[in-house]
């Protein structure tokens, strides 16, 4: 299987890229994700794959980050739910958001999205639910960046809210005002303080 691609970005459009690896094109299906991180055409670029073979074809799905691909291959793996419409969620939504859609059993949140009709959505929810960490969803969609830093320091914060006694929704709820209130917030100890402050 092809684990990425790494050469010059030939051409790019929203859906799709070409990337020249030694003098071969390879063809890449992207999310728009992926697309609003890409290079100027031309420049060096690294994309994590995904080798989808078929009778007819072979496609390869193109991502910025080993997360974005991971996230793509979790939902590929509802029954229903092909590489074109994984493609479709993740364009739609943010990591963060699809993840919280799934913990928090948010089927709306996902029929949102074009092309993902209310029984798709409600599949990806119940076959999902339980492959993704609810706490891990929370802090990604908290942090509301590709920011891993400060996913990081918003799921230790809310771990902690919730080793004190808090239940996710409320720690949820109290970390999002905290950062609300002041996005400069970059430190565990801080958004914990003023969460419980602010209780």
């Amino acid at each position: 299987m092809i684990a990425y691609v790494k050469g010059t970005l030939a051409e790019k459009t929203p859906s799709r890229v070409i990337v020249d690896v030694g003098g071969v094109g390879y063809e890449v299906f992207i999310p728009l994700s992926t697309f609003d991180r890409l290079p100027a055409a031309g420049d060096a670029v690294k994309l994590y794959t995904y080798h989808c073979v078929r009778e007819d074809a072979q496609l390869l799905y193109g991502f910025a980050t080993e997360r974005e691909r991971e996230m793509f291959e979790l939902v590929t793996t509802v029954s229903g739910v092909g590489p074109k419409l994984a493609l479709a969620v993740l364009s739609g939504l943010t990591i963060g958001d699809l993840q919280l859609a799934i913990a928090e059993g948010n089927a709306k949140r996902l029929a949102s999205v074009k092309g993902i009709g209310k029984k798709t959505a409600e599949r990806i929810v119940i076959d999902l639910k339980d492959k993704v960490n609810p706490i891990e969803a929370v802090a990604n969609a908290t942090a509301a960046s590709a920011d891993d830093a400060k996913a990081g320091v918003v799921r230790d914060a809310l771990l902690a809210l919730t080793a004190l006694g808090f239940n996710e929704d409320t720690a949820r709820k109290q970390v999002q005002q905290v950062l609300a209130d002041d996005p400069s917030v970059a430190d565990t100890e801080t958004i914990i303080r003023r969460a419980l402050s602010g209780k």
